[in-house]
């Protein structure tokens, strides 16, 4: 697994426990093309290929349109990406672990660039509350599906 940048600008990690076996949680994970279904502040995404490294997909997230590839894909356990958007660069990790029964999926991002660097301060709240938002999202879509099977 490529890891984050820990001297970029920009980074932030963030866990959340989810109540639904490990495969359910994957493949809301790892269904781009359905994550706009039920990750409000995302539209347009598309994998181009297959759910493998160096696979790209492209999507827009506060109407900001990324351009990114796949550089880890390993069931149930760990799937990243790097992204391209406004001379940035970021890198974005999702690692899952059984607990108790239920799974905890922690997330790493590092962003950098000129205007990580400049704007510092505002991206390192935005990234949090963005990874905050995301999370409970998927903790509520991977709960709701598990409660109506």
């Amino acid at each position: 697994m490529k890891t984050i940048n820990q001297n970029a600008p920009v980074k932030c990690s963030k866990s959340i426990l989810i109540n639904a076996r490990p495969d359910k949680v994957w493949a809301v994970m790892t269904n781009i093309d359905h994550w706009a279904d039920w990750q409000s502040d995302i539209s347009k995404p598309k994998l181009n290929g297959k759910l493998a490294p160096n696979s790209t997909f492209d999507w827009k997230t506060g109407g900001v349109r990324i351009h990114s590839t796949l550089h880890t894909v390993e069931p149930f356990s760990h799937f990243g990406w790097t992204g391209k958007t406004m001379g940035m660069f970021a890198i974005h990790n999702w690692t899952l672990i059984e607990k108790n029964g239920q799974i905890q999926v922690t997330v790493d991002e590092s962003m950098e660039g000129f205007l990580a660097s400049l704007l510092k301060k505002s991206f390192n709240k935005n990234l949090e509350r963005d990874m905050q938002h995301w999370l409970d999202l998927l903790k509520k879509e991977c709960e709701q599906s598990n409660q109506s099977k």
